[in-house]
């Protein structure tokens, strides 16, 4: 990742739950470790758009950028979006999964995966 651009400033971040989380799926047997975390958005849900979190591989459009060692990346035209955001990890009986605190969103669905802005 040396030759790559890499932005400065993380457009997202995590809390320590998610990074660890994160972390131990990517240290889990058969990682595919030429993918990177992506972090987006695609159009649907209740609420207009959805959030997008897994691993893939990077596109030519692509900005990348580092979380605690976690490489990440993001379509550019997906920041207006997600700037600011905060994604933690929950792991409780209730509610176990990613948490997207979003401070772009206007309205928001209830099962957290969906919104408006």
């Amino acid at each position: 990742m040396a030759d790559m651009e890499t932005l400065v400033q993380t457009p997202v971040s995590f809390t320590a739950g998610a990074v660890a989380e994160i972390k131990r799926l990517m240290q889990a047997d058969g990682f595919d470790t030429t993918q990177y975390l992506r972090v987006g958005v695609k159009g649907g849900g209740c609420s207009g758009l959805s959030y997008v979190l897994g691993f893939d591989q990077k596109q030519e459009s692509d900005e990348i950028f580092e979380y605690e060692g976690v490489p990440c990346i993001m379509n550019p035209g997906h920041q207006l979006y997600l700037h600011g955001m905060e994604i933690e990890y929950q792991d409780g009986l209730n509610n176990r999964g990613f948490i997207f605190n979003n401070p772009n969103a206007e309205k928001t669905c209830g099962c957290g995966t969906s919104f408006s802005a």
